[in-house]
């Protein structure tokens, strides 16, 4: 026969006192009394409404949605674009299973009797509260560049940020994809929440940070001396140059001794240039510069180099009811006024010349301190001495030591090579083949001067000014 002990439970069941009475193990306790069970149903479900927030367990995630146990009667899925704030992205990037997250309720039952949640909306309310707080105590966000946009970056401050593309740095940069990845701060300069609009500007930031630098900077520079710098932005009113420090401004006035239509006709983004200093304008911050100070003038090179009375050589580039306008040189236009054409009576200086011909003329005046100069087809007629560029072009030995043509020579074999030279040549040519006859009246006379110019080949004047001036007695020369 067995042992009856055998057929007890190894575990204990109960206890005995001193007197021998037996207490049962208690199995469980009963902390329901007093309580219906409507009440204890009521107390294990989770109550809330559409755009409550809420915080689960990720328990799942698929390549389209994640699962969240938030403890209510089913999970919560999270479609993939209510993740976060960046577009495309993987599921498993953003959350990892068993993670704690919040999210804000879209709808508590859709069609398919889902709960659906959204993080990213949940981060936006959080979000928005912190960012109005900052704005409101004008401090800066920092977050990283997500995306590059039609004229800007997108930056992750909780919620999608929109940073201009002018207002990234100091100057407006052109190429933005190196900036994704990359952590900024901006100071917050417009936000409207009822549009989910946030525009940011990182060069506030820059300009405050960096004022004191600034201000040092623009202690040290000082007017007349010239900087070395790079070209940073091409504008219609001109060129920004980066100063190494801060950037300064040619006007397009300043880029060029001639006439220019537009700045990218000198300069081009990411050009070197020493600049003069015009200005430093400490108040506003603004620094004035000038490209054409560190040039040579070239009225001023034309003006040293020639003397009134010279013969140049030039191109008639606009005729006006008071004469005609003529190049003499790189950026130097003058007027030859009308009774300077020719020495018989000119109603209209389309009877003695057109535009684009090209001609001798004389110089009978230079204003250095108007800078004006005067010329003369007329008074070309009657010979005289050649600029010096134009003796070096055909030789020496073909003038005397005024400058006089003397001709007669043997030039030999001779290719022109700018169209001055070639007028010469030709002049030349001429002359000697009609040296023998000394009656000719195309030969030089016994005091070398030029050949009286009747002849149609004889050179012409004209007079130095300003395509655009109206003074027939001083016309400046354009620039």
């Amino acid at each position: 026969m067995s042992d009856a002990t055998s057929l007890l439970s190894p575990q204990q069941m109960g206890t005995f006192d001193e007197e021998g009475n037996y207490s049962p193990r208690v199995i469980t306790e009963d902390n329901m009394v007093g309580t219906d069970l409507a009440t204890l149903v009521g107390d294990s479900v989770l109550e809330f409404e559409d755009g409550d927030l809420v915080t689960g367990t990720v328990v799942k995630i698929d390549h389209d949605e994640v699962l969240l146990d938030i403890g209510f009667k089913s999970e919560g899925v999270i479609p993939a674009r209510e993740l976060s704030i960046r577009n495309d992205v993987d599921p498993s990037e953003i959350v990892s299973i068993g993670e704690r997250i919040e999210c804000l309720v879209l709808q508590k039952e859709d069609k398919e009797g889902r709960l659906v949640l959204s993080k990213k909306r949940a981060q936006y309310e959080k979000a928005w509260s912190n960012i109005e707080e900052l704005k409101n105590r004008d401090e800066v966000v920092k977050g990283v560049v997500i995306e590059v946009v039609k004229g800007g970056l997108i930056v992750d401050i909780g919620l999608r940020g929109f940073l201009p593309a002018s207002l990234v740095e100091l100057r407006r940069v052109r190429e933005l994809q190196p900036y994704i990845g990359k952590t900024v701060e901006a100071k917050i300069i417009e936000l409207d929440r009822n549009r989910n609009n946030v525009v940011l500007s990182r060069r506030a930031w820059l300009e405050e940070t960096q004022k004191e630098q600034r201000g040092d900077f623009l202690s040290n520079l000082k007017p007349g001396e010239r900087r070395h710098g790079v070209i940073s932005s091409v504008v219609n009113f001109g060129a920004f140059v980066d100063l190494g420090g801060m950037d300064g401004l040619i006007h397009v006035s300043e880029l060029s001794w001639k006439h220019i239509d537009h700045p990218s006709q000198v300069v081009t983004v990411g050009d070197e240039v020493d600049v003069e200093v015009l200005d430093v304008d400490f108040s506003k911050e603004r620094i004035s510069l000038s490209l054409k100070a560190t040039q040579s003038d070239p009225w001023q090179v034309f003006a040293d180099s020639h003397s009134v009375d010279q013969l140049v050589y030039g191109r008639v580039t606009k005729l006006v009811p008071f004469g005609a306008f003529v190049q003499v040189g790189e950026g130097i236009e003058g007027l030859v006024h009308i009774s300077e054409m020719a020495a018989h009576h000119v109603e209209s200086p389309d009877q003695v010349v057109t535009a684009g011909e090209e001609l001798w003329v004389k110089i009978i005046e230079l204003d250095t301190a108007r800078r004006r100069i005067s010329l003369s087809i007329k008074q070309a007629a009657e010979g005289g001495e050649v600029s010096e560029e134009y003796r070096e072009a055909f030789g020496s030995h073909a003038y005397d030591n005024e400058g006089n043509y003397i001709g007669g020579i043997e030039y030999g074999e001779f290719t022109p090579e700018t169209e001055a030279q070639a007028a010469w040549a030709e002049y030349a040519v001429e002359v000697s083949a009609k040296a023998p006859d000394a009656d000719d009246g195309d030969t030089p006379d016994a005091d070398g001067d030029a050949p009286d110019a009747d002849d149609s080949d004889a050179p012409d004047a004209a007079e130095v000014g300003d395509a655009g001036a109206t003074d027939v007695e001083e016309v400046p020369v354009s620039e």
